[in-house]
């Protein structure tokens, strides 16, 4: 039961990302030939409520579900980092998503996100696999 509480938040964010039209493959690739400038705005305020949580985590010292201290490790730029950048850019362009909407699109009936979502977690695997070698 005290799962559910997640459950709803993870509906909740589907619809509004639904709501939104940000699963749409079109208005994802009309945001990168810069004719959705709406997409960058919700893109910059993710990244602004993300900025400010991850300040109030640190600043308060907040703990996960389970009650262990949440830890927010820096990251050190190396090649990899570029390439894996480069790669997820470079799906998000090809498939018209990011890992979040993707289960949002299934919910939505477009199935063809299983592709998408196939391939998100043969990238993840590969990067496992691969992360000793690309020096991260």
């Amino acid at each position: 039961m005290g799962y559910l509480r997640f459950l709803l938040l993870g509906a909740y964010f589907g619809i509004v990302l639904t709501k939104a039209q940000v699963i749409s493959w079109y208005k994802i690739r009309n945001m990168f030939y810069f004719r959705e400038p709406d997409l960058y705005l919700i893109i910059g305020s993710a990244v602004a409520v993300g900025a400010v949580s991850i300040f109030l985590i640190k600043k308060f010292h907040r703990r996960d579900i389970f009650g262990h201290p949440l830890e927010i490790p820096g990251k050190t730029l190396t090649r990899g980092t570029y390439l894996g950048g480069f790669l997820f850019g470079l799906g998000w362009f090809v498939t018209g998503t990011c890992p979040g909407p993707i289960y949002a699109q299934l919910g939505a009936g477009e199935y063809w996100a299983i592709f998408t979502l196939a391939g998100a977690l043969l990238g993840a695997y590969l990067y496992a696999w691969l992360r000793p070698k690309i020096g991260t």
